[in-house]
């Protein structure tokens, strides 16, 4: 794998569906040396906008579903090293760094955070019940311990497009999982805060929104 070092920028791409309110709070915490790429996935609250005026770079994709979104930043991503994030102020960028840091060493070829509530409102019982159930699916399926399917990674940009991805819905993480499991990479998790989001989950905000993620995630770890 090409080998990228601490002066290297790295792109932080941001999937984005209606996130206004959040993007100001997301973007100004990122730390100097990571530079934003917003996908706008079809928003109609001036995101995009809003993300402009805030020093962000950004481009469209028509194709709804997370996985599109991240699968267009990745390609339109020119770094060597990038990370995805959501963004609607769950995640703190300030924490990227930490996450970096095994890739850079060249200790670990993909990193993940792993979720940490700062408030118990952060993480309700749908998604907590979600999250358990498709970390052990993953466990069984590729042997790496992992203890959530964090939407906080890390890998170099390169790799990341040998593998093949081509779920374009809210499989997509599990695919990056399973296929650079099944690649040989090194798989690490970082503790990272997790906050109550701004505004309401397009995906998990209900119990049915949490079920379809969980099936379209289940379908990617059983292909």
């Amino acid at each position: 794998m090409t080998m990228t070092t601490a002066s290297d920028p790295v792109q932080v791409i941001l999937p984005c569906l209606n996130e206004a309110a959040a993007l100001p709070a997301v973007l100004a915490r990122l730390p100097a040396g990571y530079h934003a790429l917003v996908v706008d996935n079809g928003s109609t609250d001036g995101s995009a906008t809003v993300a402009r005026d805030h020093g962000a770079a950004v481009v469209s994709c028509g194709q709804r579903g997370y996985g599109a979104a991240c699968h267009a930043g990745l390609e339109a991503a020119t770094a060597p090293l990038v990370a995805v994030m959501d963004a609607d102020g769950t995640l703190d960028a300030a924490e990227l760094p930490r996450l970096t840091a095994p890739v850079l060493a060249d200790d670990a070829d993909l990193v993940i955070g792993a979720r940490e509530p700062t408030d118990a409102s952060a993480w309700p019982w749908r998604l907590r019940w979600a999250n358990r159930r498709l970390a052990g699916q993953l466990r069984r399926r590729t042997g790496v311990p992992l203890v959530d399917l964090g939407p906080m990674r890390v890998a170099r940009r390169d790799a990341l497009l040998t593998l093949g991805l081509r779920d374009r819905r809210s499989g997509y993480p599990a695919e990056t999982v399973i296929n650079a499991a099944a690649a040989g990479w090194r798989i690490e998790q970082v503790p990272v805060g997790y906050a109550p989001r701004i505004g309401r989950s397009k995906v998990s905000g209900t119990p049915l929104g949490a079920l379809r993620a969980v099936i379209d995630m289940s379908g990617a770890i059983r292909r």
